[in-house]
Formats: C-alpha cells, structure tokens, sequence
C-alpha cells in the first residue's frame, strides 16, 4: 500500500468534468484507490464519493492506492491533479 499527501493544483479542483476524468483515469487500474479529505475516505472510483468531497484548488488530500499496479497509480493521478 503507498500512500501521498498531494496539494490539488487544478484551477477547478475535483469538481465536475476534472473529477470525472480523474474516476475514469482512477478506473484503468486494478489497484484499489482512496481519497481521504477531512478524516473521510472515499472510493476514488467512485464519481459520486469524489463529488461528495468537494475538493478545490488548493486543498490538500491524501491518495492511497493498493494493489499490483499501485506505483503508476499514484504517479498518473498525481500528475493529473497537478495540472494547472
């Protein structure tokens, strides 16, 4: 299991269309993804648990990812929120 505390750059956030991208983005791999944001976790392939968070540029979360393929996990979607 690897975990990162990542800063989102996206000048959204995750809200609407990033949020979407980062699900499917999340969605390719067979790892199991999280997000914690306020001490509550969420399923990162779940659009509507990543919408519930309400994450916006400039808020900090944690990605947890788990599985066979959990170092390009956490390096494509740390690259995708890093985008600005």
């Amino acid at each position: 299991m690897k975990e990162k505390n990542i800063t989102i750059d996206l000048t959204t956030g995750l809200q609407a269309r990033p949020a979407a991208q980062f699900v499917q983005l999340a969605n390719r791999y067979t790892s199991d993804v999280f997000i914690e944001k306020d001490n509550k976790r969420i399923n990162a392939k779940s659009i509507m648990g990543l919408m519930s968070l309400a994450v916006g540029q400039g808020e900090e979360i944690k990605l947890i990812v788990d599985g066979s393929d959990e170092e390009v996990v956490l390096k494509e979607l740390t690259e995708f929120v890093k985008q600005s």
